[in-house]
């Protein structure tokens, strides 16, 4: 049963929306971690760390990383150590610091993090090809409203 079969015709319309909204989040998100285990043999926490340091060439340090991901910092270790082991990312020294260091995609890692990205983003266009080009373009403005709504400060009651 997903999270929108919890509601029913009396609920308010915005409570079903907002079921809807995640009910489809999961499964979208369901299809892309079976293919990226599928073709790619990874799984999505690891494409997202690759995905924060694609952005990052120079690297970041592992509590920006983590402060990204929304992580904890053990959670991005372990990832880390298991895609240096691969050969896919490199731990570089930070200068002054000889605590620190910056994780950074290697050649290799920076090559197959663009193929599973091309990849990615086909899936994700072939989730919503229900909608149409025109749909797409609304439902993403009407989000966009929600997210401005949400982030909005609020006035103390």
């Amino acid at each position: 049963m997903d999270l929108e079969a919890r509601a029913h015709s009396e609920h308010p319309e915005a409570l079903r929306l907002w079921l809807r909204l995640l009910t489809c989040t999961q499964l979208v998100e369901k299809q892309v971690r079976s293919r990226l285990r599928e073709q790619f043999d990874t799984t999505l926490p690891r494409f997202d760390l690759m995905s924060q340091l694609e952005r990052a060439p120079d690297g970041l340090k592992m509590n920006e990383l983590s402060r990204r991901m929304m992580v904890t910092g053990g959670n991005v270790t372990g990832i880390t150590d298991q895609l240096v082991a691969e050969g896919l990312v490199e731990r570089v020294d930070v200068a002054g610091d000889r605590r620190a260091y910056r994780v950074r995609l290697t050649a290799k890692g920076r090559r197959l993090f663009h193929e599973m990205a091309h990849e990615h983003e086909q899936w994700i266009v072939s989730a919503l090809q229900a909608l149409s080009e025109r749909e797409v373009t609304t439902l993403y403005k009407l989000l966009g409203k929600v997210k401005e709504h949400a982030l909005a400060p609020t006035e103390p009651a």
